[in-house]
């Protein structure tokens, strides 16, 4: 059995909410697995983590998006095999949903909706570490 971890990357993709200012976390639906996530996928061979994430958003997504800072990398098994995501937080700054095989919804939920509404607990610490690094942005003006 190959014990190569999976390489992968990923966003807690974020917004400030157009009605009440507060931060927005945009969650994935992935008919293939019904489940909610924060927007991941594998590396492209030779392709640099961050920008492989800022790919996987814009195709999950439809967003563009800058990144804020390197989130905590998750490390589990699949099939048998270890997955290992590194993530980091990242703003969108633009773009359109258009549902997809892939992913056939978003939502943007404040964070502690988002927390809630994640299928796998281990997502959750990515909230977590996300609201401690983002304490600046909640602050008002």
């Amino acid at each position: 059995m190959d014990e190569t971890p999976v390489q992968a990357a990923g966003c807690v993709l974020w917004r400030r909410s157009p009605v009440a200012g507060g931060l927005e976390i945009c969650l994935v639906h992935r008919p293939k697995y019904d489940d909610w996530s924060h927007p991941k996928g594998k590396l492209k061979p030779g392709e640099e983590p961050l920008a492989g994430a800022l790919r996987e958003v814009a195709e999950e997504t439809g967003c563009a998006a800058e990144p804020d800072g390197e989130l905590p990398t998750l490390r589990y098994p699949v099939n048998g095999r270890p997955k290992e995501v590194r993530y980091w937080a990242a703003e969108a700054v633009s773009g359109h949903f258009t549902p997809n095989d892939e992913v056939d919804r978003v939502l943007w939920l404040s964070p502690a909706a988002a927390r809630d509404r994640l299928t796998q607990p281990r997502d959750r610490e990515l909230v977590d570490a996300f609201l401690r690094m983002s304490a600046p942005l909640r602050r008002p003006g």
